[in-house]
């Protein structure tokens, strides 16, 4: 058989491609990863933090121990908060029921920039004011180095996940299902 040299290293890359995992087989299923799971070392979070919520009540974390905790440190002027916010609103409606809760806090934002924000991408959660509480944030979480920055506490209160920046709303989905129960 006599191809050109250039259909040969074609083929040579699709075999090196397919051998390697970079192209899959139609005909064979890829295997499913298992449910996340939060690590048996992982630790506690601090749910002590208290801050005022949008009518200025005061609000302190324990008050969800029990549910799956998505922890979400955004700011009104953050590009990526602003996409990540409606999966947020996704979530809280999907899996709210089955005991997840979602948990905004904005991080430098007077309430008159945070009000109009959450009323603009219907924000269905608790958000909390953070401005002038980064001590006792920085305590709690430790020190934020850019927004979004997202943690995933279980029901028991453990901190399953960290997230610093813009992440994939399947992988939040993912670690969210991974700690309710199956029903």
């Amino acid at each position: 058989m006599n191809l050109p040299s250039s259909r040969i290293g074609i083929a040579w890359l699709g075999v090196a491609l397919f051998v390697s995992g970079g192209l899959r087989s139609t005909g064979a299923r890829a295997a499913a990863e298992p449910p996340f799971t939060c690590s048996p070392a992982a630790r506690p979070a601090n749910l002590t933090l208290a801050l005022n919520d949008l009518n200025n009540d005061t609000v302190t974390l324990s008050a969800f121990k029990g549910r799956v905790i998505l922890l979400n440190f955004w700011a009104t002027w953050c590009g990526p908060c602003r996409t990540e916010t409606p999966w947020f609103v996704e979530l809280q409606n999907r899996y709210g029921k089955d005991g997840l809760q979602v948990l905004g806090v904005s991080i430098d934002d007077p309430l008159s920039l945070i009000k109009p924000y959450a009323a603009d991408l219907k924000i269905n959660y608790p958000i909390l004011q953070g401005m002038g509480h980064r001590d006792e944030i920085a305590a709690a979480f430790g020190s934020l180095r850019g927004v979004p920055t997202t943690f995933i506490i279980s029901r028991d209160g453990k901190l399953c996940a960290k997230h610093v920046g813009a992440t994939a709303r399947a992988g939040y989905e993912a670690q969210v299902k991974g700690l309710l129960p199956v029903y």
